[in-house]
């Protein structure tokens, strides 16, 4: 995907609020690209997983990140082999609670960019494989 556009002013926001901002941005582009929401915040002993949805028939564990720069790099950059295994733990440990275990499941990453002139959303399928 391109990069969709998304204006909203978040000057003066917190970061949680930042982070919700970003995930409503990632939901809309998601939904945008015809994925199916499921569940949003997922969380397990394992840790959370943001945004799980349906692509195609896939399960799909979406990891957002949100930056308002890229002095500190690009958003999808952030997610670190440290994260993409509490991630495919929780994933796991979904899939397990739900008997989807045989399900095939996919990791995607949407990289949020709150930008003066409109905020960009670009989703990354399959930007990581599974991490126990």
């Amino acid at each position: 995907m391109a990069g969709a556009r998304f204006t909203e002013n978040l000057s003066g926001s917190n970061n949680t609020e930042k982070g919700k901002k970003g995930e409503d941005i990632a939901v809309a582009c998601l939904k945008k690209e015809g994925y199916r929401i499921i569940e949003r915040n997922y969380r397990c002993l394992y840790g959370e997983i943001d945004i799980i949805a349906m692509d195609a028939g896939d399960i799909i564990f979406v990891e957002v990140k949100s930056r308002k720069s890229d002095n500190f790099g690009l958003p999808e950059e952030a997610v670190g082999m440290i994260k993409q295994k509490r991630i495919s733990k929780a994933a796991l440990n979904y899939l397990q609670e739900q008997g989807l275990a045989d399900q095939n499941a996919r990791f995607d990453i949407v990289a949020v960019q709150f930008m003066p002139q409109g905020n960009r959303a670009k989703i990354i399928k399959g930007a990581f494989d599974l991490n126990s």
